[in-house]
């Protein structure tokens, strides 16, 4: 049988030169990607991501099924690329520079500094359309408005004077769509730092152009302590007067921090028994004023909280919901309803930042798990739509991040930014440990009492200097995370596992409005305190018992032993990550890693 000639280098090149075109003209990523899905019909809407006066990196991609017309990666986080030299320096520093503890002023965040009125942080808008366009002929008009848009955005700031902001146009795009379609509008936002992704011109957007109610949701109010909850409602309140506000929380009843017993009970409790449906309903009816029907509505509430507190029994499962999958098609040309309560209807629109809870909180209104939901930004990928009730619709629309000027150190720590994807943890965990008592919660030992043992009575870790790397190096001892070869300690490895402990609220950073230190005693004596407490599922005891934690300094107990993936996995129950391998013990001082969430806020007066 006669062999087979091999190819030559020539050949090879050029099969690869045919695969790389195959495979750009798949995924529209390519230089004429663009021209190519106008000349395929429109089959596939472009890529408009890239934009021509910056450099954008593409995240989380996914592989492509080759059934279908659908493209995984259309709605991919894409955010502007950071320069190696800016990644080195900062790489550099945060092996040199020494942590000092930050004074308790420095903790507090005015939401005019994150958008200055005078440097247009807006978001891009839809341009104006009619019938007569053409489905090409206005993504074409889209492209060119939302080029012109990071046009005017640069020109107005300085380079790498912004944070991380989305440069996906197709993101954009869901947005406008849910806005257009959404009758209310649930402002989701972290309790933990509510200014970050809270944009005011998205706000005065919806409530001025759009003439729509917005409702502001201070969601995950059980990673933070009740005075606080008080003071950021009350500041928000100033700033926006006309806004309603519900706090709620989807997991109430839980310690502060306790790692061990956060996942357990995350896993065990029901959505149903979630702190807030019912204030979002009243601020409906008082928005609504009886125009539509809620009384199912307020039925289901009752009826799921009875089946809850009868012997932890879950809502009935065989009660249907109805959920409309959008496909591509809905970014179609469409009219926007002009018509409030079309039909009699209500429709919510859940809208905010990466990780703040959007699906967690749709999953609380519905009952039961409607929604998977993550710690990483960007899991929810499109808009979909739920019948909660014949007259109330949600939409759950995938989290966008707005232009802004916070720092990007603590964009990663607010879980906007994927810690997977970073070039350069340790930064981050400096900033983090600068503003936390890092030493006490995490029992620590300084990398030169591992290397010489002999110091170890005679001095402690609080005795020496440390830096970033220094923190992630001690992490990973404690840990046992090492490399593969040489089997050195892993401190890439610790650096995303002290971040992701950040964003899962289990080493936990609030942040505190303007003047938060001067008036700490009266939010600490505030009249709503009980009320506050109530919703996150614990009596006022337990409230007392925890500021006694503070005066008395106990801020930690010895972690166990945990089995890390180091993966982004769902929160809900399927994911491991940081689990223990242990079984919870019985006994109600469980083993765990405690934060003390008041030590770590600190409480010095106000000088």
């Amino acid at each position: 049988m006669p062999r087979k000639k091999p190819f030559s280098n020539k050949q090879k090149k050029k099969q690869l030169q045919v695969k790389r075109e195959r495979k750009r003209g798949e995924t529209g990523s390519g230089p004429s990607s663009r021209n190519g899905s106008v000349e395929r019909g429109g089959q596939r809407q472009s890529d408009t991501s890239d934009s021509e006066t910056t450099d954008v990196r593409r995240i989380n991609q996914q592989p492509l099924s080759r059934e279908g017309r659908y493209d995984p990666n259309r709605f991919r986080l894409h955010f502007e690329k950071e320069s190696k030299e800016e990644v080195e320096k900062r790489k550099k520093l945060a092996r040199e520079k020494t942590l000092q503890p930050i004074s308790d002023k420095e903790l507090e965040v005015n939401i005019n500094d994150i958008y200055p009125t005078d440097k247009g942080l807006g978001f891009p808008r839809r341009p104006p359309w009619n019938y007569e366009m053409t489905r090409e002929s206005l993504l074409r008009k889209e492209e060119k408005s939302y080029r012109d848009y990071l046009e005017d955005l640069n020109s107005r700031n300085l380079p790498g004077s912004l944070s991380h902001f989305e440069h996906n146009l197709e993101t954009w795009r869901q947005l406008w769509r849910v806005l257009e379609m959404s009758d209310i509008i649930l402002l989701i936002v972290d309790i933990r730092h509510p200014v970050l992704q809270f944009p005011p011109s998205l706000y005065h957007y919806i409530t001025g152009e759009l003439q729509k109610q917005v409702v502001l949701v201070l969601n995950k109010i059980d990673l933070c302590p009740p005075p606080l909850v008080i003071a950021w409602k009350h500041y928000m309140t100033s700033q926006f007067p006309h806004l309603q506000i519900v706090c709620f929380t989807s997991h109430p009843g839980q310690p502060y921090s306790t790692v061990l017993q956060k996942k357990k009970m995350r896993r065990k409790a029901g959505w149903s028994q979630a702190g807030g449906p019912i204030d979002i309903l009243k601020a409906c009816q008082d928005i609504t004023a009886g125009i539509v029907d809620l009384s199912s509505w307020e039925l289901k509430i009752q009826r799921d909280s009875a089946a809850e507190r009868s012997d932890g029994e879950q809502p009935d499962e065989g009660e249907s919901v109805v959920v409309e999958h959008q496909s591509d098609s809905t970014m179609d040309i469409s009219s926007p309803s002009q018509e409030l309560y079309k039909d009699g209807v209500l429709t919510l629109g859940c809208i905010g930042f990466p990780n703040v809870g959007k699906s967690s909180v749709i999953n609380s209104l519905v009952g039961r798990k409607v929604v998977s939901v993550s710690r990483t930004p960007g899991h929810t990928k499109y808009f979909q739509t739920y019948y909660l009730t014949p007259t109330v619709k949600l939409c759950d629309c995938p989290g966008l991040v707005f232009p802004s000027r916070v720092n990007k150190q603590l964009q990663i720590l607010a879980g906007i930014y994927p810690v997977s994807q970073l070039q350069e943890p340790y930064s981050s965990v400096g900033y983090l440990c600068e503003r936390t008592s890092f030493l006490s919660v995490l029992k620590l030992k300084h990398p030169s009492l591992l290397e010489n043992d002999c110091h170890e009575g005679e001095l402690r870790s609080e005795d020496f200097k440390w830096t970033a790397w220094d923190v992630c190096e001690a992490w990973a001892e404690r840990r046992g995370y090492k490399t593969a070869k040489a089997a050195r300690n892993d401190v890439y490895r610790a650096a995303n596992s002290l971040l992701r402990l950040a964003v899962d609220g289990r080493l936990c950073l609030c942040l505190r409005p303007p003047g938060y230190s001067c008036l700490r005693e009266h939010w600490e004596n505030h009249p709503d305190l009980p009320e506050i407490i109530a919703l996150q599922g614990r009596t006022t005891e337990e409230g007392e018992r925890d500021r006694d934690d503070e005066d008395n300094g106990e801020s930690s107990t010895e972690p166990e032993e945990e089995r890390d993936r180091d993966a982004d996995d769902d929160e809900d129950g399927d994911d491991e990550d940081e689990g223990f391998g242990h079984p919870k013990l019985k006994d109600d001082k469980s083993c765990g890693f405690t934060v003390n969430m008041y030590s770590v806020l600190g409480g010095k007066e106000c000088e």
